[in-house]
């Protein structure tokens, strides 16, 4: 191990002090603690499996009573979850979306489903998240406002949304997105994908923008196996998603009737059924984590470890709990130790404009985005048994 790794070698110690003496720690598995079984049975003996149950409607309730939110809609994945969001803003063919280049494939692939155009502003180094000032300069720089809506004065093309995402659970500056949007025209989306229990001065991630994405992959603090949910206080737009995300299908006791174009974006009552056992147990896994997350810190504090912790005024779910090092070579001998020890360690993504879909896309400085790819670590952050 290099002279600059050294340091975090007692660090892979305490996560096998945390998570076991023996064999692979993965990254973040699932924990199915609770009613799962027994829910997941009830959808066989009632034989209500797909996408009708009374466990949609569960899940869909206990998302408002969790977010604070007026509606909840279950969606297939969070993936379909964040595209609809785009859908109900009005993101159209050949419009832009401003988001962080700091972020998983999912939030841009949900744009090109619009055939809409990704735009990277940059990232503040504290949240991991899309930075107010960064964005401010950015409209103030390349925008101009036409009545109601914004444009790209380099482009021409109408810049739609703003789409932050709260990275591995830490909540972004939403406050500050939420004015320059308001000032700016701009329809104000949150990626919350990774932050089921996180929050902004007591407001729940999700909910204070236009709407808010969450999902419940496998690796996520609760989990429905696939799943995903949009959140919103307009009620309007509530139901046109349920609409939308129901192939746009008209009530009726026998006909087939669709009134538009249509998505099979529907959740099945099995993977409701698993969701709704792992939001029995949300309170739990939260409070699980967060102790990890302060163990982690303290330590980290004590070795001179830079450990990514939530900003004054707002509560992190922790989901993957994130260290800083000190530039690329030092993270790359620091994941090479870890995984040689069993533990699965991670890098940040690649940055978007690094991947080829996304290469040529609009871009403002992204110097933190960079700086901070380079050197983020995550380490092993499920809850403990």
């Amino acid at each position: 191990m290099s002279e600059v790794a050294e340091k975090y070698r007692n660090l892979i110690s305490l996560v096998r002090q945390i998570y076991g003496p023996a064999g692979a720690i993965p990254l973040h598995e699932p924990r199915f603690l609770g009613n799962e079984k027994q829910y997941l049975a009830d959808c066989i003996d009632t034989t209500y499996v797909s996408s009708v149950g009374p466990y949609v409607d569960r899940f869909e309730a206990m998302m408002c009573e969790i977010t604070g939110a007026k509606a909840a809609i279950a969606t297939v994945n969070g993936t379909a979850a964040l595209h609809m969001t785009l859908v109900l803003a009005g993101v159209r063919d050949d419009d832009e979306v401003i988001t962080q280049p700091l972020s998983f494939v999912a939030t841009c692939n949900a744009i090109a489903y619009q055939r809409a155009h990704p735009v990277f502003v940059d990232v503040d180094r504290d949240t991991l998240s899309l930075s107010p000032d960064a964005l401010q300069s950015f409209l103030e720089e390349n925008a101009e406002r036409k009545g109601d809506a914004c444009h790209n004065k380099a482009t021409g093309r109408t810049i739609r949304a703003v789409v932050p995402m709260h990275t591995f659970g830490l909540p972004g500056r939403m406050e500050g997105l939420r004015d320059i949007c308001a000032a700016w025209g701009i329809a104000l989306i949150e990626d919350a994908a990774e932050s089921i229990g996180s929050s902004i001065g007591g407001n729940h991630t999700g909910t204070l923008g236009l709407l808010g994405a969450f999902s419940f992959n496998g690796n996520k603090t609760v989990t429905s196996g696939g799943g995903g949910c949009i959140v919103t206080n307009d009620a309007a737009l509530a139901s046109q998603a349920k609409h939308l995300t129901t192939t746009a299908k008209v009530a009726h006791a026998w006909e087939f009737e669709h009134d538009a174009v249509g998505y099979n974006y529907r959740l099945p009552n099995l993977n409701a059924a698993l969701a709704c056992a792992q939001l029995e147990q949300l309170p739990a896994f939260l409070e699980n984590k967060r102790q990890t997350a302060m163990r982690y810190a303290e330590f980290c504090a004590a070795a001179g470890i830079a450990f990514l912790q939530e900003r004054q005024g707002t509560i992190s779910n922790y989901w993957l709990n994130c260290i800083q090092t000190g530039s690329r070579e030092e993270r790359d001998a620091v994941l090479a130790y870890g995984h040689a020890q069993g533990i699965m360690a991670r890098p940040a993504w690649k940055l978007m404009p690094q991947l080829p879909p996304f290469a040529s896309s609009f871009s403002g400085p992204l110097e933190n985005a960079h700086w901070l790819a380079d050197r983020l670590v995550t380490i092993p952050s499920s809850v403990r048994v």
